[in-house]
């Protein structure tokens, strides 16, 4: 396809999308304001919660928004691991490469020249308002970091290919007239370089459009190919094929026909939402009005304004007849449903907040009294309440900024010579495990089966002795010590375990030979003990035989 046609398909992907940025913006309204710009372009200081009554919805999406990088993404710990898909390729050599080369990368990701700690900011509360956020994964300008940033998914759309991955991401872009004379030198159109002389902070509508090469010539070897393209006068400014697709876009729930995602927070919340800023609205006006009624004068009597506040004074007809009714008097009212007002305000924080996960969010904690069985079932419990949070957010948002980072790092070489792998992971597909508040309830529930089996063996072995052979205990405890992160460095290699154990049983053979010659040895030393004494038995029961024997 020409740049024109790839222009053209993704003016129709945002007409079709049109519809989508408007229940967007009626999200950001309610639940993330600041990002509240899909159908309108807000001025610098405009007040952007003018039109709220209640701050609680937006505290349902920032405490969520907050969480996805506090539990997911960790500072204080290592919270992604590396290991081969391939069992077979699992060895302690390769474990203590992969673990180097887990330093290595997250030492990459956490400079601070990578912004990675923002773009994930703004990630995370775009995918809990939103249900989707654009990430895009790159080395910067002088290719000595990498380089990661948020864009606003107004600018942003893309396609599903036959697999049902994305396939295709189109983004519109307006950089100054400067800054694209800067990042494409003589190779931009030559109104854009005269305007950047005239005016340099002149905005350039343009387009980054990421595609498979299939779609854009079917020559290139590599699977994706980078276009800039200058939208305003019709000229591409640079085509690169890469092996990356640049682009990371987790989707949380996602529905058959369309590829795009909702947030299930905000989809199940943005009734109560609307509800409770009308509720709250409609309370406070009917405690003004309590506090400072309505008041009702007579026409022609009351000689100046009304004035209802403290101290205030209103002057009346001195010849006006009180018996009629009273000059001034305020209206009176049915205040008898303003208490029922806080228990239905209440109850639909409440639903807000099991709208937003906020009740899912903390790991049980053990009481003293509980038993191992009490314990397993409340972490059950804890992960099937938590499953829908954490299983999308780990594969398709960490698991896939982590695949794209190690790609981009390998292919640059920051993990050294593929060669100095070690044998086992050349070649070898690698997939990522991550800490969380999820992976550390399945790891403890591994845990506790060991604990189990240990239980189960001991109570089998009472009844036989051949029960004690059946578990690899071995085996069990590796994989136990591997799922609570025990450093592979600490743990001797399965060769070296196996030398040991040869050594001990060569030792113990050897031992047990010692003893055997030992204790023969002991018998011939009895034997000959023995006969000595019986030859001077004889001696002693036949005196003459004694005496004639030196002769």
């Amino acid at each position: 396809m020409t740049p024109k046609e790839l222009r053209e398909q993704a003016d129709q992907l945002f007409g079709k999308r049109a519809t989508l940025t408007s229940f967007w913006q009626e999200v950001g309204e309610n639940f993330y304001p600041e990002r509240a710009d899909f159908t309108l372009k807000r001025v610098i200081g405009t007040n952007i919660t003018s039109n709220l009554q209640t701050s609680y919805p937006i505290l349902c999406r920032r405490d969520l928004g907050d969480q996805i990088g506090v539990m997911l993404r960790p500072t204080a710990k290592p919270w992604f691991h590396m290991a081969p898909i391939d069992d077979r390729r699992q060895n302690n050599d390769a474990q203590r490469w992969l673990q180097w080369a887990e330093g290595t990368m997250r030492r990459a990701m956490y400079d601070p020249k990578t912004m990675f700690t923002r773009a994930t900011k703004q990630g995370d509360h775009d995918f809990a308002a939103f249900g989707q956020a654009v990430i895009s994964i790159e080395l910067n300008t002088h290719g000595n970091a990498l380089l990661y940033r948020t864009w606003h998914l107004r600018d942003t759309v893309w396609q599903e290919n036959q697999d049902g991955k994305i396939g295709a991401v189109f983004r519109k872009w307006k950089p100054t007239a400067r800054d694209l004379c800067r990042l494409f030198p003589g190779r931009v159109d030559q109104k854009v370089e005269a305007l950047a002389k005239r005016e340099p902070f002149t905005e350039v509508e343009c387009l980054h459009m990421m595609v498979e090469s299939d779609l854009w010539d079917g020559t290139t070897k590599m699977p994706w190919v980078s276009i800039y393209y200058d939208s305003t006068n019709d000229k591409v400014m640079e085509q690169t094929p890469q092996h990356n697709k640049k682009y990371v876009i987790p989707r949380w729930q996602t529905v058959s026909g369309s590829q795009y995602a909702y947030s299930p927070a905000t989809v199940a919340g943005l009734p109560d939402g609307r509800l409770l800023q009308a509720m709250t609205y409609t309370l406070l006006e009917a405690g003004e009005k309590a506090v400072n009624p309505p008041m009702v004068a007579t026409q022609d009597a009351v000689k100046s304004d009304v004035n209802i506040r403290a101290g205030g004074l209103t002057w009346v007809d001195y010849e006006y007849d009180e018996r009629l009714g009273e000059a001034v008097r305020p209206i009176n009212q049915d205040l008898r449903g303003l208490p029922f007002s806080t228990d239905l305000i209440r109850d639909t924080r409440t639903m807000l907040s099991q709208a937003f996960y906020l009740n899912k969010l903390n790991l049980p904690q053990r009481a003293a009294e509980m038993t191992a069985y009490e314990v397993g079932q409340r972490i059950q419990e804890y992960i099937r309440g938590a499953m829908p949070i954490f299983e999308p957010m780990e594969m398709d948002y960490n698991g896939a900024l982590c695949e794209e980072t190690f790609e981009l790092l390998m292919r640059n070489g920051a993990f050294g010579s593929p060669y100095e792998m070690p044998p086992s992971l050349r070649g070898a597909d690698i997939q990522f495990r991550f800490e969380s508040p999820l992976h550390d309830a399945i790891e403890a529930a591994k845990g506790q089966k060991f604990l189990e089996m240990k239980q189960y063996i001991a109570e089998a072995v009472t009844m036989d002795q051949g029960a004690a052979a059946l578990p690899d205990a071995l085996e069990a405890l590796r994989d136990v010590l591997n799922g609570v992160g025990v450093p592979a460095k600490w743990v001797r290699p399965e060769v070296s375990v196996h030398q040991i154990l040869d050594q001990q049983k060569a030792a113990a053979a050897a031992q047990q030979t010692l003893a055997a010659m030992q204790q023969a040895a002991g018998v011939i030393k009895d034997g000959g003990a023995g006969m000595e004494s019986m030859a001077n038995a004889q001696v002693a029961g036949n005196p003459r035989q004694a005496v004639a024997a030196p002769i």
